[in-house]
């Protein structure tokens, strides 16, 4: 494995490259708060099948960086999903398999949907998440919005300076709350958690949690598009859908949904797996790998 940088119009982007440079290029994305470190598991069977392999960090986290000193430090649903094409195009990659959960899954799946000439196949980790930015979200059960008290908290300055002053502590506390039944060492935090020294993480968290609820404004630039992912469009590519049974932020899955079956035409499975809560790469590694690799050798 190599740890590189690539530029992109936007940023430069911090990765890491493993596998066959010449085999199909998987692109595996993490969510908040979390970095590449969550597909360490991961990777190693996709190189092995002969995947070239690569895990970026996204906007905010590890030595990705922004390129223009003055330019907002801003993370939209649109930006981060902008962000994989940049990337796929920086490396010049005409088309890859993707995964992702939580803000990478939200980018996987714009990416998915918005350009499914490019992705061959999506592993897409807890459901379909891309979001409708335009109008107030509707507020869901009590127990459901306790989940989320980090995103009330993240839309006050209160807020903003706790994750500044506190952000270690406060990501290592969600990792207990969002997976229950990981009981994760303190060095496998310690060694993920280094990314959140990003100098852009707090204003790139606070951006993302506040324009979702329509208390920041977005890019201008991304306007046309946060309007066609306000629609909630179908994801069309390939697709096998992973839930944990143990999330602490998301309700517990049905065993079966015909509502997102209807927005992945093309689903290929859908799975439940047990032990696995909000961090599944991390927990389950085997899950998401063998999920990929099915999904390769079915589209060849």
């Amino acid at each position: 494995m190599s740890v590189r940088s690539i530029d992109t119009p936007t940023l430069s982007i911090g990765y890491e490259d493993s596998g066959d440079p010449r085999g199909f290029p998987v692109i595996l994305l993490h969510g908040f708060p979390d970095d590449v470190r969550a597909y360490d598991d991961v990777a190693p069977p996709l190189a092995k099948a002969g995947h070239r392999v690569l895990v970026p960090y996204l906007r905010g986290y590890g030595s990705t960086r922004f390129r223009d000193a003055a330019a907002p430090r801003m993370a939209e649903q649109a930006a981060i999903g902008q962000d994989v094409i940049d990337f796929a195009d920086a490396l010049n990659l005409p088309r890859f398999a993707v995964s992702g959960y939580d803000w990478g899954g939200r980018a996987a799946a714009i990416a998915a949907a918005l350009h499914p000439d490019r992705v061959r196949a999506f592993v897409c980790i807890g459901g379909y998440s891309i979001q409708n930015t335009l109008v107030v979200s509707t507020p869901g059960p009590p127990e459901a919005e306790r989940a989320v008290w980090y995103q009330w908290y993240f839309n006050t300055e209160r807020g903003r300076a706790g994750l500044k002053a506190n952000r270690h502590a406060l990501c290592k506390l969600l990792w207990k709350e969002w997976s229950p039944t990981w009981h994760f060492s303190d060095e496998t935090y310690d060694r993920t958690a280094a990314s959140f020294d990003n100098p852009d993480f707090v204003d790139v968290v606070i951006h993302s949690y506040r324009h979702r609820h329509l208390n920041a404004p977005g890019e201008p630039r991304f306007e046309a598009v946060e309007r066609r992912l306000a629609a909630r469009p179908k994801i069309e590519v390939p697709t096998i859908t992973l839930h944990g049974t143990d999330d602490g932020i998301a309700r517990t899955p049905p065993a079966e949904s015909p509502a997102e079956r209807a927005l992945f035409p093309n689903l290929k499975a859908r799975r439940l797996i047990a032990g696995a809560g909000h961090f599944m790469p991390h927990e389950k590694p085997e899950a998401v790998s063998s999920a990929m690799l099915e999904l390769l050798v079915a589209t060849r």
